[in-house]
C-alpha cells in the first residue's frame, strides 16, 4: 500500500499526482482524512499545515475553499477534498483510509460524513478504514458493517508532557488492550517494533507501517500480511 500515494519531490504526499502514479503502478493507496472548518473532508496528514504548505495555521481552522488556495510542497498541487480523491481513484485500486484523531469530533460524526461523500458519488471501490482512535474505527464499522475497519498502534504512543490519563490510554492502545471492545478486522503496527506478542496473538489481518526500504520490508513481512510503504517500490 503506497503511503500517501507514490510521492516524491515533484509529486507531494497526499496529492492527486501522487495518487495517480500509485494507481498507474498498480499499488493500493493509503491516505488520511480530516474535517475542515466548514465541515468538509480534506485529504491531508498533519494537523498543522506548515510542513507541507508553509502556512502556520491548523487545518481545522480553514475552510475547504481556503485550503484550496494553498500549494503542496512548493508545487502547483492542491490539498484534495475527499470527494476529489474518491472521484480520481474511482475503484481502480483498493484504498486504506486513515481517520485522523480530531479533538472534539465523535467517531459517528466523521464516519457519517465520509459515508455521505461515498454515497454522493456512488463510490463502489474496495476500501478499508483505520485510525489511532479505535472508537473511530468502531463507529465506521457500526455504520458500514461490510467495510473492514482496523486500529493503528505502535509500542510507544505517549511522549513527555502527556497527561496521566493519556499515558494510560496510550498504554492500552500500544498493547491492543481495547481490541475486545472495538473488535477490529485488522491491526496496523509500527514495523520497527515487530515482533510484538499482542500483534502475534491477534487473529485478524496484520499490517505494518511505514516501511521505507527493501531490507525493512523483508523484516516486516515475517510478521504481517501486508505493508504500507514509501520512498521505494515495494514487492507486489
Amino acid at each position: 500500500m503506497a503511503h500517501r500515494g507514490l510521492h516524491d519531490e515533484k509529486r507531494p504526499e497526499n496529492s492527486l499526482a501522487a495518487f495517480s502514479v500509485a494507481m498507474k503502478a498498480g499499488y493500493a493507496i493509503e491516505t488520511d482524512v480530516h474535517f475542515t472548518k466548514d465541515g468538509q473532508i480534506a485529504v491531508f496528514h498533519d494537523d498543522n499545515l506548515e510542513r507541507m504548505t508553509g502556512d502556520k495555521r491548523d487545518l481545522k481552522d480553514l475552510t475547504l475553499a481556503e485550503l484550496k488556495e494553498l500549494r503542496l510542497g512548493g508545487t502547483e498541487e492542491r490539498i484534495p477534498s475527499f470527494e476529489e480523491f474518491l472521484a480520481l481513484v474511482n475503484g481502480k485500486v483498493p484504498l486504506l483510509i486513515e481517520i485522523k484523531e480530531m479533538k472534539g469530533v465523535k467517531g459517528r460524526e466523521i464516519a457519517a460524513a465520509m459515508l455521505a461523500v461515498m454515497k454522493k458519488i456512488d463510490y463502489r471501490g474496495e476500501y478499508a478504514v483505520q485510525s489511532f482512535d479505535p472508537f473511530y474505527a468502531k463507529a465506521y464499522k457500526k455504520l458500514c458493517p461490510a467495510v473492514p475497519c482496523g486500529v493503528l498502534a505502535c509500542a510507544e504512543m505517549s511522549k513527555k508532557g502527556d497527561s496521566l490519563a493519556w499515558k494510560f490510554k496510550a498504554h492500552l492502545l500500544s498493547r491492543l488492550k481495547l481490541n475486545g471492545l472495538v473488535k477490529p478486522d485488522f491491526v496496523s503496527y509500527g514495523f520497527w517494533q515487530l515482533p510484538q506478542k499482542c500483534v502475534t496473538k491477534f487473529g485478524g489481518t496484520k499490517l505494518a507501517w511505514t516501511v521505507r526500504s527493501p531490507e525493512d520490508e523483508a523484516h516486516a513481512r515475517k510478521y504481517v500480511d501486508n505493508i504500507i510503504f514509501e520512498n521505494y517500490l515495494a514487492k507486489k
